[in-house]
């Protein structure tokens, strides 16, 4: 039987060999947690976060435990406004890009 790698495992392994994949995935999580899918989005961030700064890193940047990281992008996790846009606004910053919003009509 053939030894396959995991889908995360896939993920960490793009984001550090393709950086408008990383970007791409950053943008992707935001946008999914804006649609409304905010489970998802959280997933996508997680894994964004485990492949590009991880979760000590943030911690420091953020002044907030990497536990309380863990588990704010964890299945139960129900982060703040004030914790969620902290950790945006470095994903950003650490990744050298600005994401902005635009409204499209339906």
């Amino acid at each position: 039987m053939t030894l396959t790698k995991s889908f995360k495992d896939l993920v960490q392994t793009r984001v550090a060999r393709d950086p408008a994949f990383a970007t791409e995935l950053l943008r992707e999580g935001i946008d999914t947690m804006l649609s409304g899918d905010v489970d998802t989005g959280k997933a996508i961030l997680r894994d964004y976060i485990k492949a590009t700064v991880g979760f000590e890193k943030l911690g420091e940047a953020t002044d907030t435990p990497p536990k309380s990281l863990i588990r704010m992008f964890g299945l139960r996790g129900n982060p703040q406004a004030r914790n969620l846009f902290g950790v945006i606004g470095y994903l950003q910053k650490h990744a050298g890009v600005e994401l902005h919003i635009a409204a499209r009509p339906r």
